[in-house]
């Protein structure tokens, strides 16, 4: 069976589809999904609802369908499916949260759906502000020192705050904010800016070794001052994750901006070798891969990591259903160890099922950034999707113990308004490209006046005789002279 085909619009041209409808019937999906998670919670617990359970559901329907107003008024175009999957883990995420604070008589759903609306507020100014994306393109080292001035921020002495052995934290005025966090869309906006307008220069300028071009020192030196930059962090404020993500992405751009592959085995041997040697003189870098190989060798040191793979055990394939685990015994579990409570809950079939949304929102990003036409958008959406990608694989991969445990956030579902906030930066910028990647080509069709497409006719006649022209009279420029070849002056005028 054939899909209908787009409907004609006034003009007689194709009008191509928007998705606006598909995408609210998706967000209607994931807002069910998100009461029924809510729900279920109280259900299981207490064999009942209480009487205003709906009302959290509810504020993060009203949420979304704000979103979702603001799409179909600036970026009609949009892709549909990366909203829906943003409302499901929004959704999850304030229900596991929830959960939580049932079982540790915590508040933190409250703080979690004042962020959900700060995000989504957010959201709607950059979508209202930001009408081409393009425009960011001009200040790349402008944003490359804003960027490292937030990643180094937490350093300075008198706001940088050290929490559960991390110093990657600010705080004033009694708000703590994690920079990084703004600082991962700052440096991708540079990045892009930086290799869109030297993506060529790095792959043909320098000298030749082989199949390979070495480029110039002063094009890569921004790449050097990534690796500096990605070490004094993972020295310095204790947070692996960090520099793994920074450095990783900065790597992935340059190799998207000059497809060669030899800018990754390099960047990966450069980035191995330094890590080795902060590995012999860093302490807590051994403590974590300690913890990584031989969790049980140290039931006091790794508690974190044992409660979070018994959890995990145990709730098997499907899970033992929301609210009937035990995910607070985890240390942390409502920030760095939330998959492992949902894994829990949710089983591993659950916890796949929530990577698959982040997989979905990363490949949406992707698809727009080979759709799109300039450099600079594919790069920026290339780089923010891989942001996504890594960031759930460092933390995910850290509680499964595929990988040594880092400090990030799980994207919409982990505990703090600084990660929701730049998270939804990031969904606001990647709808944009992709409204300029789906939006229709308009055909240009000039209009021609045949009447005035006619040759003039101008009389210059009377200039003539009274003997003015342009510049100089031409009497006065055309004497007459006595070869008879010659034409007169009155004879060149006529």
């Amino acid at each position: 069976m054939t899909p209908p085909a787009p409907a004609p619009d006034r003009r007689g041209g194709m009008r191509k589809r928007t998705g606006r409808l598909a995408e609210f019937f998706l967000l209607v999906m994931a807002v069910v999904i998100a009461a029924g998670a809510w729900g279920l919670i109280h259900y299981n617990r207490d064999g009942e609802l209480p009487e205003r359970w709906w009302v959290v559901p509810a504020v993060w329907g009203v949420l979304v369908l704000v979103a979702h107003i603001f799409i179909r008024w600036r970026v009609k175009y949009a892709d549909p499916v990366i909203l829906p999957c943003v409302a499901v883990l929004g959704g999850i995420g304030l229900a596991a949260q929830h959960r939580f604070d049932l079982a540790s008589s915590t508040d933190v759903t409250q703080n979690q759906v004042m962020a959900m609306a700060f995000g989504v507020a957010v959201f709607g100014v950059i979508l209202v502000w930001l009408r081409d994306y393009r425009v960011l393109q001009r200040y790349p080292y402008v944003l490359f020192t804003f960027g490292l001035g937030l990643l180094l921020m937490p350093l300075l002495p008198l706001i940088g705050t050290e929490i559960n052995g991390s110093r990657i934290w600010i705080s004033i005025f009694g708000f703590s904010f994690q920079p990084a966090e703004v600082a991962k869309i700052v440096l991708t906006l540079a990045f892009a800016s930086y290799l869109a307008d030297r993506s060529e220069v790095l792959q043909t300028a320098g000298k030749k070794l082989g199949r390979f071009t070495l480029p110039r020192l002063r094009d890569v030196i921004p790449v050097f001052i990534m690796f500096a930059a990605g070490m004094v962090v993972l020295v310095f404020q204790n947070d692996f994750g960090t520099a793994m993500l920074f450095y990783g992405l900065f790597v992935m751009m340059v190799y998207v901006a000059t497809d060669q592959l030899a800018y990754v085995i390099g960047g990966l041997v450069a980035f191995a070798g330094a890590a080795w040697v902060i590995f012999q003189h860093a302490s807590h870098i051994q403590v974590r891969i300690d913890s990584w190989l031989r969790p049980f060798d140290n039931m006091d040191q790794n508690g974190q990591i044992i409660e979070g793979q018994f959890g995990m055990a145990w709730g098997g394939l499907f899970g033992r259903g929301w609210g009937l685990g035990s995910p607070t015994r985890i240390p942390l579990v409502s920030t760095d160890f939330i998959s492992a409570g949902i894994g829990e809950e949710l089983g591993l079939v659950g916890l796949v099922a929530v990577v698959m949304l982040y997989a979905f929102i990363a490949a949406r990003g992707i698809k727009a950034s080979l759709a799109v036409r300039d450099t600079f958008g594919k790069l920026l959406t290339c780089g923010l999707s891989f942001v996504v990608v890594l960031q759930v694989t460092a933390i995910i991969g850290g509680v499964t113990r595929l990988l040594p445990l880092t400090g990030l956030t799980t994207p919409f579902l982990s505990r703090g308004g600084s990660s929701i906030v730049a998270n939804w930066v990031i969904v606001a910028i990647l709808i944009l490209v992709s409204h300029q990647a789906r939006r229709p080509v308009e055909t240009f069709e000039p209009f021609v006046d045949l009447e005035m497409e006619a040759t003039a006719t101008i009389d210059i006649s009377g200039l003539l005789e009274d003997g003015v022209g342009p510049r100089v009279a031409i009497t006065d420029q055309l004497a007459p002279v006595d070869d008879p070849e010659m034409p007169q002056a009155e004879e060149v005028a006529t």
